[in-house]
């Protein structure tokens, strides 16, 4: 957590008034409750002869330590507070992220924080704020949304809430809107491309032989994904080529965009070794074979790929190349480019 320094015109406007003994007794009790110590000498009752200064001396705290809402303390001579907050991150754009660990947490007194928390972010007047809640910390969700948070995203081990702070537009960045998917072309010096049938899917118990697919993992490049993924349905090594094309298409998975790029791939061995269970069967298959198949050619986008494929075939079409290098903050990334007048570039870059 975090403390910050609030003037008394925050303290309850208790201060400000008379308050009978009756009354003031019901607040001593209430505050007892709370766990939040009130000094008699703001609700007008008689101070302690050895306090020189009551008001001074008292202080609200909040820790995570303890279900407490607040404890006593020492207040400056300022006479400011000192308040817990949420630990929290300034990110890169004007918010902060606030990452919660598993360690179970009351509600209230996470409600407690989180209040606090949004006013000093609000006179600090930062933008975005972003909580990342542990699956084990599922009860603070709904104290988040009180709060006027929001989901942004989930996984498998958390979610993401997010608020929006200024009374402008709201410009946080929406959850990712792709999935990325490869197809390999692979081909021997037969001419035969290597293909599969399903079993699950649009194309089960359709005869349809169609390249390896499959999802591009997190963290993963294009180049990896197509050489795992055809090792993992057809246990053939490879080594990745070119990519040959792509589409895009939309509303495809959970509502999710999708990038799909036909990759190129040259065998490194030629010994199929199915797996079970998302492939029923695998084989080596001549490319205008391939090409030919009633499905193939009745649906136009995979007749355009098939065409290309064929086209990289007879040595009349050029796709994009991987070239190594990295991002501006250093990530390790690739550049794909067709290198057909870029051979200066990757001279250069094998120099280097």
């Amino acid at each position: 957590m975090q403390r910050f320094r609030a003037t008394s015109k925050f303290l309850p406007h208790l201060l400000a008034r008379k308050i009978s003994p009756p009354s003031s007794r019901l607040v001593l009790t209430e505050g007892a409750r709370l766990g939040i110590t009130v000094s008699p000498s703001w609700l007008g009752l008689p101070k302690d002869p050895k306090d020189k200064n009551p008001f001074l001396n008292q202080v609200m705290s909040v820790s995570t330590s303890s279900l407490s809402v607040a404890t006593q303390g020492i207040m400056p001579e300022s006479g400011v507070e000192q308040i817990e907050l949420l630990n929290a991150d300034d990110d890169l754009h004007g918010g902060v992220v606030v990452d919660m660990k598993d360690k179970p947490m009351d509600s209230e007194l996470f409600t407690s924080l989180l209040k606090a928390s949004l006013s000093q972010w609000k006179q600090k007047e930062k933008k975005g704020v972003w909580i990342k809640l542990p699956i084990e910390l599922s009860n603070l969700v709904h104290p988040a949304v009180k709060e006027g948070f929001c989901y942004h995203h989930a996984e498998s081990d958390y979610i993401m809430l997010k608020r929006w702070l200024p009374e402008t537009v709201d410009t946080l960045p929406a959850n990712a809107s792709h999935r990325v998917g490869i197809g390999a072309f692979i081909m021997n010096n037969k001419r035969e491309v290597l293909v599969v049938q399903e079993i699950h899917g649009r194309f089960k118990d359709a005869g349809v032989w169609k390249l390896p697919t499959g999802a591009v993992n997190e963290g993963e490049d294009i180049c990896a994904a197509a050489v795992r993924e055809v090792k993992e349905e057809t246990g053939i090594e490879t080594e990745f080529v070119e990519i040959l094309a792509f589409r895009q298409s939309h509303k495809s998975f959970f509502q999710k965009s999708d990038l799909f790029f036909v990759c190129m791939l040259k065998p490194q061995t030629f010994d199929i070794q199915e797996q079970n269970q998302e492939i029923a069967a695998a084989q080596w298959m001549p490319v205008e074979d391939y090409a030919a198949q009633p499905f193939v050619k009745q649906n136009k986008l995979f007749d355009y790929v098939a065409e290309i494929c064929l086209a990289k075939t007879d040595k009349h079409y050029t796709g994009f190349t991987p070239l190594a290098t990295t991002t501006s903050s250093g990530k390790p990334s690739y550049l794909y480019f067709n290198h057909w007048d870029m051979s200066d570039l990757l001279a250069s870059d094998k120099q280097q």
